[in-house]
């Protein structure tokens, strides 16, 4: 019989272009437990995006009408757009056991933990190289050069971040970082404190 478990909160986080996006799309189709928390944004979609799909596009001012109304777990402005985690959506996911994956900035990682620091588990992605980070972003050709550069001398200033985090991952091979986050994942499943239904379970196991 499954021990009762309350559920976690994944943050995942890195440089545009160290490989997160890959890692998050990893997990989401081998961990059927696991859903990813659509954010607000004041962004622009990008070609593909869908609305409540990929994130919840809103305006400036209705992202600081929820901020007022202190809907969100966490928000931060990143490249000039404002993102913020739904607190309540995050929390009713937990309360059923099950898990949430959050693709956040080190900004939002650290309100997050200050919220419900329990709750969390963190993993920061670093690059093999600042070369091949730059390669990458250029690889996917999402933005303009300029919008480039600015993201690579954004990096400098997010990696000074890793050390915040509980787990730190070096992507040189995607699948083995998967695999890397994956095992995280499942170990944190496994803490006492998280298994709510334990101490019933050795009660019972007692007689």
């Amino acid at each position: 019989m499954p021990i009762a478990r309350r559920g976690l909160v994944l943050v995942l986080s890195s440089p545009s272009g160290a490989g997160k996006t890959t890692i998050a799309r990893g997990l989401l189709a081998s961990e059927p437990d696991l859903s990813l928390s659509v954010s607000a944004t004041t962004r622009a979609p990008r070609a593909g995006e869908v609305d409540g799909r990929d994130y919840r596009f809103v305006s400036r001012e209705t992202f600081a009408h929820m901020v007022e109304q202190d809907a969100f777990l966490e928000h931060a402005e990143v490249h000039g757009n404002r993102y913020g985690t739904m607190r309540s959506a995050v929390e009713s996911v937990l309360a059923r056991g099950a898990d949430v994956l959050l693709d956040i900035d080190w900004q939002g990682a650290n309100q997050v933990r200050r919220a419900m620091d329990g709750d969390v588990a963190s993993v920061f992605v670093l690059p093999p190289s600042l070369p091949e980070l730059e390669r990458r972003l250029f690889a996917r050709a999402a933005d303009s050069e300029g919008a480039i550069r600015r993201r690579l001398s954004n990096a400098l200033g997010e990696m000074d971040h890793w050390d915040e985090y509980d787990y730190v991952v070096v992507n040189e091979n995607a699948e083995a970082a998967l695999q890397q986050v994956r095992t995280i994942l499942h170990a944190e499943r496994l803490r006492r404190r998280r298994r709510v239904g334990l101490r019933d379970f050795v009660r019972q196991l007692k007689g």
